[in-house]
């Protein structure tokens, strides 16, 4: 067998996969590591007992239908590690007991606040509205968000969140996690929910934070009501979390909390119909993303997909190459897509173990990294559905 010879096709072609290689290892170096970076140094943050004084902490959550979960999952935050908090659970319409629940935790800790979304309210968005009469109500400048399906990772969770805030930061964006349970659906939700936290955690460290998530989200009561709280987003039902952050954030007001102790734990959506609704209903605020933001988020995808598309139209254009000659072109298209599969599996899953957050293998890496951008594209696409939340 011989060596096949380079002709200039051949040059322009590898050039091309080339760039696109680079600038998918620009991305993963940079933001996609900031995270594995910034655990590995440690946060710099002052004891508590350095601390002049320990700023009080309102933690909110809205809740609909959701009697099990707080049954499950308030006590854990009314046993924070954490001197001055109080806990405000907004019902937001519930059928259910969810009332009785609250009520129930209220006679045994005067810590636990409820309010409610009036019934019958005309607006888009009751969540918005909820967590705004929450924020109204709140008595500490310091809201905390998360959700009534989540629990925090220990006792030091508000301790965790509140170590972000200095006197020039007003945002503290955390990462919410989801339980490892059996089943596709569950693998492919957290791959997704760790891959988008520490790309928007990454960018936040690099200086462009571009959202955050309602399960773990600190910002300050000042800083909601001085920004028009919701204002400038109320024709979308969505986006109380990272349209807001969008909004107000930039590399001077946001920090990020990515110690393990500080995140928050969720289940997982059961059935794909679930999921699927839930992941749509995310997107369809995106299109309201500043336009820097928006262009930043389409370079990584735009420079995937067009990676896998060389790679692929490489392979089949020098197969028949190989049968007679060594094909330079198809070994170093190869080489290339070898070695961006292992680096993004090193990324990841190094990351994930820093974390404290469960590990992938490299074919599920590989299958979720070229489906979950074409459901995204998908759902972009296709007709949006109005959601109440």
């Amino acid at each position: 067998m011989t060596l096949d010879n380079l002709h200039s096709i051949d040059y322009i072609l590898l050039g091309i996969l080339g760039f696109f290689f680079l600038a998918q290892l620009y991305f993963y170096a940079r933001y996609m590591c900031a995270v594995a970076r910034r655990i590995r140094k440690g946060e710099r943050r002052k004891a508590e007992g350095e601390r002049s004084e320990v700023p009080g902490v309102s933690v909110i959550l809205c809740a609909h239908n959701e009697s099990e979960n707080l049954s499950n999952y308030l006590q854990a935050l009314l046993t924070q590690d954490y001197p001055t908090y109080e806990v405000i659970v907004v019902d937001d319409g519930s059928e259910d007991d969810t009332r009785l629940v609250i009520e129930r935790y209220m006679v045994r800790d005067p810590r636990l606040h409820m309010t409610f979304v009036p019934y019958g309210a005309r607006v888009r968005s009751t969540k918005k509205l909820a967590l705004t009469l929450a924020a109204k109500a709140a008595q500490y400048d310091y809201l905390l968000l998360t959700d009534a399906d989540c629990v925090p990772e220990s006792n030091q969770w508000i301790s965790s969140m509140m170590a972000g805030f200095t006197p020039d930061k007003d945002i503290v964006l955390g990462f919410g996690a989801y339980f490892k349970e059996k089943g596709c659906i569950n693998r492919l939700v957290r791959f997704d929910t760790l891959f988008n936290g520490l790309h928007y955690l990454g960018a936040a460290i690099c200086g462009h934070p571009y959202m955050g998530v309602g399960r773990n989200l600190a910002y300050r009561k000042s800083l909601f009501f001085e920004s028009g709280g919701f204002t400038h987003m109320m024709d979308n039902r969505a986006g109380d979390d990272d349209l807001f952050v969008n909004h107000v954030a930039n590399k001077k007001n946001t920090a990020v909390a990515v110690r393990p102790e500080s995140y928050t734990w969720s289940l997982t959506k059961t059935t794909l119909r679930d999921w699927w609704q839930q992941k749509r209903r995310h997107l369809s605020v995106s299109p309201n993303y500043r336009l820097s933001t928006k262009i930043r988020l389409a370079l990584e995808p735009m420079t995937r997909g067009w990676f896998y598309a060389f790679f692929i139209g490489m392979m089949v254009f020098y197969w028949p190459t190989c049968l007679n000659t060594i094909s330079i072109p198809f070994i170093a298209a190869a080489g290339l897509f070898l070695l961006r599969w292992i680096m993004q599996t090193l990324v990841i899953n190094i990351s994930a173990r820093r974390m404290g957050v469960h590990r992938f293998n490299m074919f599920s890496i590989l299958w979720f990294d070229i489906v979950l951008p074409l459901v995204n594209l998908w759902m972009l696409l296709i007709p949006k559905k109005q959601y109440k939340w």
